[in-house]
């Protein structure tokens, strides 16, 4: 029997506990009835579209997504014909190829340096902060960078690599408080500019640079949040650069979004509208393109912890945004609460995760270890 979109809608979402026009927090409210058949026809995409539309709204937009993801029922929508095909041209295609990595780069980290630095931590570290004590986005961020620089070992004089180095909030951080020197690449012009800016005076380069460009070798090579952009088809290749940049004793840190299964690109809307060519790496993905270069040392997973940094990112934009409206309209605002928000909501729900990995060429000898905090 076939069933109005709004009545299959209404019942997939009553099974995640959320009612339309309901009295919870998490609840949705629908203004345009053209939703349900947005998300019945595209799936995550005419979502995201129809909420930045104006079309539905939920008080509480991360707990409506932790309830959904939550139940599964992403799952439950039928596969769009532009989902297929954006599946097929993924597998056939190299969406994060050279020239295509820095049209993606711009999209995103090019949208204005005054947004990133109204929504992040006073370092503007655009990463998962770590928040086991810490009350505060900056404290939490200066311990993530603390604990990165122990997991590698840093020591005084050593030559890092910063592979996607954003702001250049771990070159100034690591050089400041472990006196190392630290060459940053980044293909985004608008964060190369303002990371020269911020990192002038300490012994930190930061180069316009593809990664694939790399040939000088390094201590140590941390790389916080750019391996989203690498793509599968390059996976292969980014680990051959690290092992062919790093010294026979050095440690390579990776931290990364992780996912609990493959797909080729990320969300449909996320990849339009946030991050285009995105894709979302698993274990067994990083485990295969490891295999024969580097010895896993040690994995940690603190997915819970970006929940909290996406709500703390979210909460800088509100109380930022009067100052931001001239520049960025109503409708910006939309898409990039609800990147937040989604976001948020998919990491509490534990459909995200957030990895820190270190690899060594050959193995510590006496065994892998965190050094303490000074």
């Amino acid at each position: 029997m076939f069933r109005k979109p709004e009545y299959t809608v209404t019942r997939l979402l009553a099974a995640a506990g959320v009612t339309v026009n309901g009295p919870h927090s998490w609840d949705i409210t629908v203004y345009d009835p053209s939703f349900y058949a947005d998300v019945l026809g595209r799936g995550s995409l005419g979502l995201g579209e129809s909420y930045m539309q104006g079309c539905w709204d939920s008080p509480q937009l991360d707990e409506f997504f932790y309830r959904v993801l939550r139940a599964g029922i992403d799952h439950q929508l039928p596969e769009s014909i532009g989902f297929k095909t954006d599946v097929l041209l993924a597998r056939l295609l190299n969406f994060q190829s050279r020239k295509k990595a820095y049209h993606n780069s711009h999209s995103h980290y090019d949208t204005g340096n005054d947004l990133f630095e109204a929504m992040l931590d006073k370092r503007m570290t655009y990463t998962c902060a770590f928040w086991e004590n810490a009350a505060t986005l900056d404290q939490a961020q200066e311990d993530k960078l603390d604990l990165t620089c122990r997991k590698l070992n840093l020591q005084p004089g050593m030559q890092v690599l910063d592979i996607g180095c954003g702001w250049g909030s771990f070159a100034k951080f690591a050089a400041e408080k472990y006196g190392v020197q630290v060459t940053g690449i980044t293909i985004s012009t608008e964060q190369a500019e303002l990371a020269r800016e911020r990192c002038k005076g300490w012994p930190i380069e930061i180069r316009l640079a593809d990664y694939r460009t790399l040939n000088e070798q390094y201590d140590a090579i941390v790389s916080l949040g750019m391996f989203e952009h690498v793509g599968y088809k390059n996976y292969r290749c980014y680990m051959q650069v690290v092992h062919r940049c790093l010294k026979e004793k050095g440690l390579f840190l990776l931290h990364t979004i992780g996912g609990n299964s493959a797909h080729a690109f990320t969300d449909r809307w996320l990849n339009k509208y946030i991050f285009p060519g995105a894709m979302i790496p698993t274990i067994q993905l990083i485990g295969k393109y490891i295999e024969g270069l580097f010895v896993m040392e040690h994995w940690q997973n603190f997915s819970v912890d970006y929940d909290k940094t996406l709500m703390a990112w979210y909460s800088n934009i509100s109380k930022n945004y009067d100052q931001l409206k001239a520049k960025y309209d109503n409708t910006f605002f939309r898409m990039w609460k609800y990147y937040l928000l989604s976001c948020a909501g998919s990491f509490r729900a534990r459909q995200s995760q957030l990895w820190q990995v270190v690899l060594s060429k050959n193995g510590v000898p006496d065994g892998y270890h965190i050094a303490k905090p000074a």
